[in-house]
């Protein structure tokens, strides 16, 4: 019998929301009978929302499973002795046919005094944007807790917020605590710690499908935003083709881009972590181990711990977000306990 670890691939979990479009569909994915696929949730460990492993004699299996199985063979030991069997990464895509809810993460510290296992700490990469299509990212200017509450009292907080009008491209680094939403006509790929816990502050009176307006979150948000000025929210890069350029590097994910049109190998004997790779646009394929995993734009392969290299392959052009964990500021502490349920707060969005 087969034991051998190789590249993961997982099947997609599709979420319906109020604001979700369907462009996924151009991709390939099919989730019918859904009216809309706002969120497709490409790797996942969150409680009840497992990935399901699509490819080889893992296959039926939930990513928890495997890491039950493998430990740090699979996830690296030190990641492996700090989240147990929850991967510590939440993959997804994005589609937004309305604007968002606006809305704010806790952090560590604060989500933990709250009764929650961490915050949420969070990038975006653009993979579409319509030409008038926009996005906020904290505030045009240096903002007290009393002006905020006076504006989203009266219903204008979105004239203290900073916004852009993002392109295909464009990289967007939201850290805890900084007040954030996405606009109608954007598709992203959102890498995020693993967390669903989300403070809805401001939903442009919106009802849902039973006419209700949605629950908003206004005490709990108070003391998890920053409240300072935002000048620039993009993140500039200069990416070179077939090259890993870092787009993002915080505690909790280290992701890179890397456009593709030719195939290149990696070294990963230096890597003491996993690595995901994550199709944000065309065909490609991931082969170690001895296993090939093709990708379309959505999709992502999981690189085992254990792995000495990885190849890289693609059909024409395409791109990839390569991601790891950052463990070298890391101390040995005994991992955190698991026993917890993850907060939803319904569609947070």
């Amino acid at each position: 019998m087969q034991s051998k670890l190789y590249p993961l691939k997982f099947l997609p979990l599709y979420k319906n929301v109020i604001w979700g479009g369907n462009r996924l569909r151009d991709y390939g994915f099919n989730y019918d009978p859904l009216p809309n696929c706002g969120e497709l949730w490409v790797l996942s460990s969150v409680e009840g929302h497992e990935s399901v492993i699509a490819n080889g004699f893992l296959a039926d299996n939930t990513l928890n499973e495997a890491i039950e199985v493998y430990m740090g063979d699979l996830v690296g030991e030190r990641v492996y002795n700090r989240y147990g069997t929850e991967f510590p990464l939440l993959l997804k895509v994005i589609d937004a046919a309305q604007d968002l809810s606006i809305q704010v993460h806790p952090d560590d510290e604060l989500a933990q005094r709250r009764g929650m296992p961490r915050g949420k700490t969070e990038m975006w990469y653009v993979m579409q944007a319509d030409p008038e299509a926009r996005l906020i990212s904290g505030f045009k200017h240096d903002t007290t807790p009393d002006e905020y509450l006076a504006a989203l009292h009266d219903g204008q907080l979105p004239t203290l917020l900073h916004s852009e009008r993002p392109v295909s491209g464009d990289v967007y680094f939201i850290p805890a605590g900084r007040v954030h939403a996405l606009g109608k006509g954007l598709m992203v790929a959102e890498i995020q710690q693993t967390s669903d816990c989300t403070y809805r502050i401001y939903d442009y009176d919106r009802v849902d499908k039973d006419g209700k307006r949605r629950q908003l979150h206004t005490a709990e948000a108070l003391n998890a935003i920053d409240f300072s000025a935002v000048d620039h929210a993009s993140t500039r890069y200069q990416a070179r083709p077939n090259e890993s350029t870092t787009v993002v590097h915080c505690p909790y994910f280290t992701t890179r881009l890397i456009p593709l049109d030719t195939p290149i190998r990696k070294n990963l004997e230096n890597v003491d972590t996993f690595v995901i790779y994550f199709c944000v646009e065309g065909l490609a394929a991931v082969k170690s181990m001895e296993t090939i995993v093709p990708l379309h734009a959505g999709e992502c392969a999981l690189v085992p711990a254990v792995a000495d290299q990885v190849e890289l392959f693609c059909e024409g052009a395409a791109k990839l977000l390569e991601i790891t964990i950052n463990t070298s500021d890391w101390d040995d502490t005994p991992r955190e306990n698991n026993d917890w349920v993850a907060q939803f707060i319904g569609d947070a969005r």
